[in-house]
């Protein structure tokens, strides 16, 4: 039976109620207490998921304010190795990332103008002054990659509705979640008055972009459950970890191939630099897998490939005439800001950047 079916049954048993006052309270009672597999209850297992999941994840801008637990609100200003920038968007941090990546060598420092406004993990929003009123409200997230809450492998697919049941007052409404904050808000002030049926089907997204449809709670409850922990969730400070996440061949080649004379900015082997071993040089990559150095009116042609995926890329260069070119790189990162760079890289020893002023 539907949960509208079983109000409607309520409203025509309380109708006749004047003749059959007991059978309206039996009726009444019967759904109140209908299984919990069927009804949204406050406390129950799936509801704590539910919040867990639509909880506000504040580890994403983790570049900007090194906090788990709370990200700070768009639109800001900060000045990034003494460049200014203004955050308006996710894609931003990248460009923070971009200047801190530029030299491994110096410092990194990044200022923030204050006043900011935090979002907390349940939304809420605090108005930050300074730096030390920020300190502090990091000093109570847990700290990199400690377990928390929030649970960042598996999202919703909105909109998503509910049916609600408040027996204070026998109002039945509907309810509908257009993202996060709606969903976590409205679960967070549930009570033991309400009963809250999901319109299913509904949509959970996992970490790999894979979508599950689920039918039932206790599909979205053993769901949640078994997918929670599947993921990195990026819960530490070290931004340069994840610098490919949605790299692919197809758009390193692009970059190559698209792009005419590269050069060398970034060469170090065997814990030695040699930035400037191929200072005058310059390269250009084929379609076909060839690539080619000129310098000094002298041409040599090598080969390239490249495989795989992610940040697992690897990237053979081939050039015999230039040997500390030569290696199975992996690729580290694609940068876009300002100029267009390819970094590869193999542990920590070996490094080689090609750039570009085509973007």
């Amino acid at each position: 039976m539907t949960f509208v079916s079983k109000y409607f049954i309520i409203l025509t048993t309380l109708w006749w109620g004047i003749i059959t006052f007991n059978s309206c309270r039996t009726e009444e009672e019967e759904f109140i207490q209908a299984p919990d597999e069927t009804l949204l209850t406050v406390n129950s297992k799936v509801a704590s998921l539910m919040l867990k999941t639509a909880s506000n994840d504040g580890s994403i801008d983790n570049i900007i304010d090194q906090s788990n637990c709370f990200n700070i609100k768009h639109p800001f200003e900060v000045t990034a190795n003494g460049e200014d920038i203004i955050i308006k968007s996710i894609e931003d941090y990248k460009i923070v990332e971009y200047i801190f990546d530029d030299d491994d060598d110096d410092i990194d420092n990044l200022i923030i103008k204050f006043p900011v406004n935090i979002i907390l993990n349940d939304f809420s929003e605090v108005k930050i002054n300074t730096q030390s009123q920020l300190n502090s409200y990091s000093n109570n997230c847990n700290g990199e990659n400690e377990a928390d809450d929030d649970i960042e492998c598996i999202d919703f697919n909105y909109p998503m509705s509910a049916s609600v049941f408040n027996s204070n007052n026998d109002l039945i409404s509907t309810k509908t979640f257009t993202e996060d904050s709606s969903l976590f808000r409205f679960i967070k002030n549930m009570d033991s008055n309400y009963f809250v049926s999901i319109n299913f089907p509904i949509t959970v997204k996992l970490w790999d972009d894979t979508e599950i449809i689920i039918n039932s709670l206790y599909q979205l409850e053993s769901t949640i459950d078994l997918h929670k922990n599947d993921c990195d969730e990026d819960d530490d400070y070290n931004y340069n970890d994840d610098d490919c996440d949605d790299c692919n061949v197809d758009d390193l080649i692009d970059f190559l191939t698209s792009c005419s004379n590269w050069t060398v900015d970034k060469l170090e082997r065997y814990n030695t630099n040699y930035d400037d071993a191929y200072d005058g040089y310059v390269f250009n990559f084929y379609s076909n897998g060839t690539v080619s150095s000129y310098w000094s009116g002298i041409t040599v042609y090598g080969t390239y490939t490249a495989s795989g995926s992610g940040n697992n890329i690897t990237v053979t260069i081939n050039i015999p005439q230039l040997p500390y070119c030569n290696n199975d790189w992996i690729l580290h990162e694609i940068s876009k800001y300002t100029e267009t760079k390819v970094d590869l890289r193999v542990g920590y020893g070996d490094r080689m950047r090609y750039k570009n002023d085509c973007n």
